[in-house]
């Protein structure tokens, strides 16, 4: 699969993402491993990239880019990636579209985070995370 990373959205994540790191295109509604937010108001239409310092077995679709990032994907992504998928920075948010439209306008990038093990912790990040989650 191959997605057009803009000059604008290029030339942004040159800030965002260092040399070497791989950048995995998630979702962001609850459904991915890396998704703290979401809920059912956000299926399928909330994105984010990211950025970690190895692969990951699960995110293995490469994503061939322009901007010579190491962007790959996860089988259940795709159902929500269509022809044309591009990625454009504008308004001060990125913005990831296909043929079909806009995806979301306000990708989030976000650096790796191993998940909370402490259930007291996972809680308290919940709570406050509270109305981010539908």
């Amino acid at each position: 699969m191959k997605i057009n990373i803009k000059e604008q959205a290029a030339t942004y994540l040159a800030s965002k993402v260092p040399a070497g790191k791989h950048v995995f295109l998630a979702l962001d509604d609850g459904s991915s491993k890396f998704s703290k937010l979401g809920g059912t108001c956000a299926i399928g239409n909330k994105f984010q990239l990211v950025v970690a310092d190895n692969a990951d077995a699960e995110y293995n679709v490469t994503l061939e880019n322009n901007a010579g990032l190491t962007m790959t994907t996860a089988e259940p992504e795709l159902t929500f990636l269509g022809n044309g998928l591009a990625l454009d920075y504008k308004n001060a948010a990125l913005r990831l579209t296909d043929d079909s439209g806009v995806l979301d306008g306000a990708v989030s990038v976000d650096n790796y985070q191993a998940p909370v093990q402490d259930k007291e912790a996972a809680k308290a990040e919940m709570a406050e995370l509270g109305g981010k989650i539908c």
